[in-house]
């Protein structure tokens, strides 16, 4: 497993806020749907509401 850096910003009653985000994942495409779906379940978000930026292998 590598380490990723997942950055982006969501859609919040204030406007949009930005995050930062490392995750353990096998590889992009999984850290990107670990994001996405962590973010549904703890927050309540649509994924058209989360815009990712950038990911990162470190």
């Amino acid at each position: 497993m590598s380490q990723f850096t997942v950055r982006g910003r969501f859609r919040s009653r204030d406007g949009y806020r930005t995050f930062t985000k490392d995750i353990d994942a096998e590889n992009e495409n999984v850290a990107r749907e670990y994001v996405l779906s962590r973010f549904g379940s703890e927050h309540g978000l649509k994924r058209v509401q989360v815009e990712l930026d950038e990911v990162t292998a470190q």
